[in-house]
């Protein structure tokens, strides 16, 4: 996947700003896709030159003024066709992954110290899904939103990120404490 289709995705629900795009991939496209704001920038540039997004500009008076930018015809052609082709399996490349492949023969006080980080980092994420999945379904439950909401794939996605989340924080946890127990059995006394 480029980066084109997840801005092009970020853009269904209105405009937004480039400052704005850059919000909502913080919140709602951060648990799939990660992307600087200056990335962002340049990828509005590039679609708006191919047709695939429009800007408008937008006047104010005590800042300066900004663009908004909407999906084309043309970019939602671009979404249906990218949606169609076949999706690559997903890629884990996690150097703390590497880290912990090579515990038995490194002092593992510093890597517990970044697996209990990685787990308050994940929880955090999880909090933060967790109320943009209330904030997204309202007053309904999560069945009847599935079931009856305008726009679930945004829901969708977010409740990917909390089952990823929730794993890392959880294995982060198991490892912490297998890593702390082979700690303790190898103590000499």
């Amino acid at each position: 996947m480029a980066l084109r289709h997840a801005v092009l995705a970020a853009l269904l629900d209105g405009e937004l700003s480039g400052y704005q795009l850059a919000k909502a991939f913080d919140v709602g496209v951060a648990n799939f896709w990660y992307a600087q704001p200056q990335q962002l920038y340049a990828e509005l540039t590039r679609l708006e030159k191919e047709g695939l997004v429009a800007g408008r500009e937008v006047l104010q008076e005590s800042r300066p003024n900004k663009r908004l930018f909407h999906v084309t015809d043309a970019g939602l052609v671009e979404l249906e066709t990218f949606t169609a082709a076949s999706a690559k399996p997903a890629v884990v490349r996690d150097d703390l992954l590497v880290k912990v492949q090579a515990a038995d023969h490194v002092d593992t006080a510093a890597l517990v110290a970044q697996l209990t980080e990685r787990a308050r980092i994940a929880q955090a994420k999880i909090d933060l899904f967790g109320a943009l999945l209330r904030r997204l379904r309202g007053d309904r439950t999560e069945e009847e939103f599935l079931r009856h909401g305008d726009r679930i794939g945004p829901y969708l996605t977010c409740l990917r990120g909390v089952a990823f989340e929730r794993e890392n924080r959880d294995w982060c946890a198991r490892t912490i404490t297998v890593l702390e127990e082979r700690r303790r059995a190898h103590v000499p006394h």
